[in-house]
């Protein structure tokens, strides 16, 4: 039931985004954890991790840093894809969900599906937030707050650079 569950969810993802495997086709990387269709959680250590990310990447997703607001690449992008966890490859948003904000990073209203990310609290820097992890491999991604727009209120503040985007593919 699990393996049916897991080929329905890819299934259904490459029909949404066109073909999955031809969407990637010009995105490479030495990282053999990354993969956009295997959903299996990882358990990886941050040693291991620190060999294979890039510096800035290690640091915000790993070392639970922020990006300066407004500087992240996909802030101000609006094209139509997928946004996936660039440490694993792990599906976590629609850019339907992604919507304009002030706030200085990508914000979605709601993850691709429930267990693509999960929460923690955060009681850092003198203040208690809920951080957003990676589903796959407990990587930071960023922040949820109870001030975004409809259906869900929900505001997922997203760092830039914990994320890859690949555009639907147009037949």
């Amino acid at each position: 039931m699990k393996k049916l569950k897991k080929i329905f969810l890819v299934s259904s993802v490459a029909l949404m985004h066109g073909n999955i495997a031809a969407q990637s086709a010009n995105f490479k990387t030495k990282n053999p954890y990354y993969s956009k269709t295997e959903t299996a959680k990882l358990k990886v250590s941050n040693a291991e991790w620190k060999k294979i990310l890039k510096p800035e990447l290690y640091q915000v997703a790993r070392e639970a840093a922020t990006e300066t607001a407004f500087t992240g690449k996909f802030y101000e992008f609006d094209e139509k894809g997928t946004y996936y966890c660039a440490v694993c490859g792990n599906a976590l948003f629609l850019s339907t969900s992604k919507f304009a904000t002030t706030c200085g990073w990508p914000s979605f209203y709601e993850p691709i599906r429930k267990n693509s990310v999960i929460y923690k609290k955060d009681d850092s820097h003198n203040m208690v937030r809920t951080e957003v992890l990676c589903g796959r491999c407990d990587s930071h991604l960023g922040h949820i707050f109870d001030d975004g727009p409809a259906p869900t209120g929900k505001r997922f503040c997203m760092n830039s650079v914990c994320l890859d985007f690949v555009p639907i593919v147009k037949k």
